[in-house]
């Protein structure tokens, strides 16, 4: 998809590896104005891992992007462990990188996955979040899983057919069940196949209209293998957050401004979630994209962000 309304392809001007705890090393970059206000990129899945194209949404000039692979994910290491992978571990994965920067407030950027990180960490820390952009909001309710592993196959028959038919027919009574036993397989000719076969599924179904680059990009190994299997996980564990869900903390955000970008036809994260985010949030302002699915590189989900963090950044 053509991206000239982002901001010219930049490098990082820092970058290393954080240990943290139980064997994890988790990778961080720095990107834009050193002195530039502080931004933290949280990307998706859980599992998916950052690209080089999350730098291009901030202006170099304004913003100091701090970006990093969450564990298991993306270059952090070891990639798809499961060991204390939990939502209040990756929450104190960011405190430590926080510190380990020096950086005392950020704005909380993510979409998907990376929307509820952002809401679990701002709930967890509100005094160390001076604002987010948040898009294609996910809550982790049991009822948003449900919908990925089968009400999508409503709307994508197809790509839902293939994610059950890779499985033998034995196999196919427990979905999840079946795709993590074969995703902690530790031989990768069981546990890859499966976890493209998952990942290939969800890029399947992220844009409006067919992308073949954006399902080349969910099929790469190290993508696939920490979406896959960190993905799986997290949904037999109800995503690790509080039995209460997330909306019965949104009191602890009341003065945290917010933008909340949602693609009108969005498979992944179904806008129902979005409109309920915003209710309980009176400081957020929801856009609604009329012509967009789940994927923050589709055209008009590009431009609201765009937008939305011009906004923000006069008001934080």
């Amino acid at each position: 998809m053509p991206r000239g309304d982002l901001f010219p392809e930049v490098g990082p001007y820092q970058t290393g590896y954080l240990p943290v705890s139980d064997g994890h090393v988790i990778y961080w970059e720095q990107v834009g104005n050193p002195r530039g206000r502080p931004v933290l990129f949280l990307h998706g899945g859980p599992g998916a891992g950052a690209g080089a194209v999350h730098r291009r949404f901030f202006d170099p000039a304004f913003w100091r992007v701090v970006i990093f692979d969450q564990r298991g994910a993306g270059r952090s290491t070891p990639l798809g462990s499961l060991e204390r992978n939990t939502t209040p571990a990756l929450i104190e994965d960011i405190e430590a990188l926080r510190e380990h920067l020096g950086i005392r407030q950020v704005l909380l950027f993510g979409g998907s996955w990376g929307s509820t990180l952002a809401l679990a960490y701002a709930q967890a820390h509100p005094e160390r979040v001076m604002g987010m952009v948040l898009r294609g909001i996910f809550l982790g309710r049991p009822s948003e899983v449900d919908w990925f592993l089968e009400g999508i196959a409503r709307f994508f028959p197809d790509a839902h057919a293939a994610l059950v038919n890779f499985l033998p027919e034995a196999e196919r009574g427990d979905l999840l069940g079946s795709y993590f036993r074969r995703l902690c397989d530790p031989n990768p000719a069981i546990h890859l196949p499966a976890a493209q076969a998952w990942s290939v599924y969800e890029g399947s179904c992220s844009t409006l209209l067919p992308s073949y680059e954006t399902v080349s990009a969910f099929a790469q190994d190290r993508t696939s293998l920490g979406l896959a299997r960190i993905e799986a996980y997290y949904f037999l564990n109800n995503l690790f957050l509080p039995p209460d869900g997330l909306l019965a903390g949104m009191g602890r955000l009341a003065g945290v401004p917010a933008e909340i970008v949602q693609g009108r036809y969005d498979m992944i994260c179904p806008p129902n979630s979005a409109f309920d985010l915003a209710a309980a949030w009176p400081a957020a302002r929801l856009t609604v994209v009329p012509d967009a699915g789940h994927s923050a590189l589709e055209p008009g989900i590009r431009a609201a962000l765009l937008a939305g963090l011009e906004r923000i950044r006069n008001l934080t």
